[in-house]
């Protein structure tokens, strides 16, 4: 567990290294000793996982041979086909 003097762990924005600030104002990287500037908006964004249920299951499916291939060539796809396709995994 950090130690109050340390400060809050920050980001150099230059080399992605992690560091704690120290308590410091401004805040000085000492990767590059660069101030660091905070964007203190609603910047945050959470990351999804790697990998949901459904597309582990659409994978899977594919690599068992029994989802249908559509070909590359063909863009223009109806939308009852893609219905199709998601009424096929509901009911396996």
């Amino acid at each position: 567990m950090p130690k109050e003097e340390w400060g809050v762990k920050r980001v150099c924005p230059t080399t992605g290294k992690r560091f704690y600030d120290l308590n410091k104002d401004p805040i000085v990287s000492p990767y590059t000793g660069e101030v660091v500037e905070l964007n203190l908006g609603k910047s945050r964004s959470i990351s999804a996982d790697s990998e949901d249920a459904e597309t582990k299951k659409l994978k899977e499916a594919s690599l068992d041979g029994d989802a249908e291939v559509l070909d590359d060539d063909d863009e223009n796809v109806s939308l009852d086909d893609i219905a199709d396709v998601a009424s096929e995994d509901e009911d396996s």
